[in-house]
């Protein structure tokens, strides 16, 4: 059983310009107290066939965990435009939100990003140099794909220090590629084990 449930992800502030930060309102329980802090990571896909072009755009580390119910705010910058390739700019892409503990990635959270420009007529002829302060996002946040992975909360109390082993209801363990379309779909509410406490840069606030 995972010691850490994410109960809900809101993502705020959306749609949004495409130069804009990216902001999500991360809910989740702790049901053991962990030695270590957890980390949180956003990564934005900039190319669906070369993940050279993925760029981390947060890494932070939330602590104390302790057993109980947490929210907090996550902020990240947005993309560098420079480090996309300009026919990706528009179009469909794909946002990673991670947490994992002592290393190990335990539930990885996929959304849908739409990048178009907000005047019909430039949708119906756009410029041949990308307008990016004409870009507007749009996160599909009402369809996130969710996948879980198992993994050792305690690696403390085992001696050899592995692994355990991947429970039947988890595809062995195995990262899962970045497509939300190809990760299992979980709903956040009752029944996904996986989420934690936080405290991102300030202490989160128990509810």
């Amino acid at each position: 059983m995972s010691a850490v449930n994410i109960t809900n992800v809101a993502v705020l502030d959306n749609p949004a310009p495409f130069l804009s930060p990216f902001q999500f309102e991360i809910s989740y329980e702790c049901l053991a107290a962990l030695k270590d802090d957890l980390e949180w990571k956003i990564t934005y896909v900039g190319s669906a066939e070369d993940e050279t072009y993925d760029q981390l755009l947060e890494s932070v580390f939330v602590g104390p965990v302790n057993v109980g119910k947490y929210r907090f705010v996550l902020q990240a910058d947005p993309p560098e435009p420079s480090k996309i390739r300009e026919e990706d700019i528009i179009g469909v892409t794909v946002l990673l939100l991670t947490c994992s503990y002592a290393g190990q990635e335990f539930i990885r959270v996929g959304y849908y990003v739409n990048n178009d420009y907000d005047d019909e007529q430039l949708k119906e002829e756009p410029p041949q140099k990308v307008l990016l302060d004409r870009v507007q996002r749009n996160i599909l946040a009402d369809k996130p794909r969710v996948t879980k992975f198992p993994i050792n909360f305690h690696p403390e109390n085992n001696d050899n220090g592995e692994q355990v082993p991947a429970s039947p209801d988890h595809d062995n363990g195995e990262q899962a590629p970045a497509s939300p379309d190809r990760a299992a779909e979980v709903n956040f509410q009752g029944e996904d084990p996986n989420a934690s406490p936080t405290k991102c840069n300030v202490q989160c606030p128990q509810t």
